[in-house]
């Protein structure tokens, strides 16, 4: 099966919900996505860590440095009370557009 697209926007809230289980780092950010998705959602390196580039500058989530399960410096992310409110309104707004779509699909 053809990969799909990540829809605009849909990134960074995916991002956020994985770090509000606790610090993650990078690879398994994505992993998780893939694997919520039932392996629709494939995050590509040269999206997610611009995105998680992203969500630091913007205060979202901080990092430090640690070891992987496999025992590989990488850098864990966790999300900041900043990034709790950004994850709530994030979810309100795609609440909203996806109820506006399905009323559109179910009533065009």
């Amino acid at each position: 099966m053809p990969k799909k697209e990540m829809p605009a926007g849909a990134l960074i809230l995916l991002i956020l919900r994985v770090l509000q289980s606790g610090p993650v780092h990078g690879y398994a950010i994505a992993q998780k996505i893939y694997v919520l998705s039932s392996e629709v959602l494939h995050v590509e390196e040269g999206s997610l860590y611009p995105a998680l580039q992203k969500i630091l500058l913007k205060g979202w989530a901080t990092s430090e440095w640690g070891l992987s399960e496999t025992n590989r410096k990488v850098r864990f992310y966790n999300l900041t009370p900043a990034g709790r409110q950004q994850l709530e309104a994030e979810l309100a707004d795609y609440s909203r557009v996806a109820e506006a779509i399905q009323s559109v699909l179910k009533t065009a």
